[in-house]
């Protein structure tokens, strides 16, 4: 009975071996006719992290400027914010136009956006009649519970 030679060369794979190290190579494949090798190495990483340093003390300044309540939309008291977790949509669908633009008119109750959460959408409706300053928000982006998404002035 003939013995068969294994097609695995395990002199390659201490070549390959010492060529991942001389080189600093984390992995290494090779591959000829339906034999494949791939060598590979973990490296211990350290991580040296400074020491904080103290700030220098720093003279206390009057501050003279006021900031509006609008300077940060997610503040603002005008903001229409979503009641959950979910993904938002600007459109009924996505060949429709926007439900609102800036500077549109809207009604207390109209539709402004949807909010898809566990494949049910749900309309989000101004809740008070005004223009619409912004939008925070992108078509079909993420958003999170009691996130703006809209100004309403």
């Amino acid at each position: 009975m003939a013995s068969q030679k294994s097609p695995f060369d395990t002199e390659t794979v201490r070549e390959l071996a010492k060529l991942l190290s001389e080189t600093d190579l984390t992995e290494i494949e090779v591959e000829k006719a339906d034999l494949r090798i791939r060598v590979a190495r973990q490296i211990q990483a350290s991580v040296q992290v400074a020491a904080p340093v103290a700030p220098a003390p720093v003279s206390p300044v009057p501050i003279t400027a006021t900031v509006e309540a609008s300077a940060r939309p997610a503040d603002n008291p005008n903001a229409v914010r979503s009641p959950m977790v979910g993904t938002a949509y600007r459109r009924a669908t996505p060949e429709s136009k926007p439900f609102v633009e800036i500077g549109s008119k809207v009604k207390e109750g109209d539709k402004v956006l949807l909010v898809e959460a566990m494949k049910t959408f749900n309309d989000i409706v101004a809740p008070r009649s005004g223009t619409v300053t912004q939008i925070l928000v992108e078509d079909k982006q993420p958003v999170e519970y009691g996130e703006a998404l809209i100004v309403i002035e």
